[in-house]
């Protein structure tokens, strides 16, 4: 079984995003980058599933300018066999990057595609659906847990107040929760190991895909600041001008 992984090149998750000067978008020059955190979760379920022996082979595909060669890597050096750098230095949205994977899956034909639910520059949390939808496979979103059975995966999904419980039939899409695992960290022997592994590099036009955008960002700002907060005093004090406000005693 082979398995597909998508990866995105975001900000590092600590740091803390800054809004440019003309509200345009955000800043990412000379800022730190990394592997989108939902998608090393992905990574590293895919990996375990090869350690347990029901996969063959793990590929990861990302979707991005030449320096995301680097993010590939990371998973590579992480345990991952081959990747895929389709390479494009502009934004893409979730529906284009659907239909770009859609064609690397008709290509690699994985029995299993595991994303991150999310990624965390824009939280749209569309891709793995929109890609399900695009093949006709089965979906398991926002997985806590994944078992292998022959042809058929039982995930446990995170739904409010509670899991439930879904058997797929594969070829199956799945996204992945934070609850699902632990990435392991790449070790510099196997860092060393992922700069000899292999790395296609793919255009957009070698799919076909017309990945030109269909929404447009008026604005980015930066969110508020936190305000004070109310003083004990002052929840009492206004509690009983509330009280004598409705003539409760």
């Amino acid at each position: 079984m082979k398995i597909l992984v998508p990866v995105k090149r975001v900000i590092d998750a600590n740091v803390k995003p800054r809004v440019k000067a003309d509200g345009t978008g955000v800043e990412l020059a000379n800022v730190k980058m990394a592997m989108n955190p939902f998608d090393e979760i992905a990574v590293e379920e895919a990996i375990r599933t090869k350690e347990a022996g029901k996969a063959d082979e793990v590929v990861v595909v990302s979707i991005g300018p030449q320096q995301a060669q680097e993010t590939i890597r990371t998973a590579l050096a992480m345990g991952a066999d081959r990747g895929i750098l389709i390479k494009f230095n502009e934004a893409v949205e979730p529906l284009a990057v659907a239909k770009l994977l859609k064609g690397v899956v008709d290509e690699e034909k994985p029995a299993l595609v595991i994303l991150g639910k999310q990624a965390i520059d824009d939280d749209s949390n569309q891709t793995g659906q929109m890609l399900a939808a695009l093949l006709g496979w089965a979906q398991g979103t926002f997985i806590s847990k994944i078992e292998i059975d022959g042809g058929k995966a039982k995930v446990s999904r995170e739904i409010d107040g509670g899991l439930q419980v879904v058997e797929l039939k594969m070829p199956a899409i799945v996204t992945t929760d934070l609850r699902l695992n632990q990435p392991r960290y790449a070790s510099l022997p196997n860092i060393m190991k992922a700069k000899k592994k292999p790395l296609d590099e793919k255009s957009v036009s070698d799919y076909g895909v017309d990945i030109a955008p269909r929404l447009k960002v008026l604005k980015t700002e930066e969110p508020e600041g936190r305000k004070a907060g109310i003083k004990v005093k002052d929840v009492a004090e206004l509690v009983d001008k509330l009280k004598n406000e409705a003539g409760v005693i």
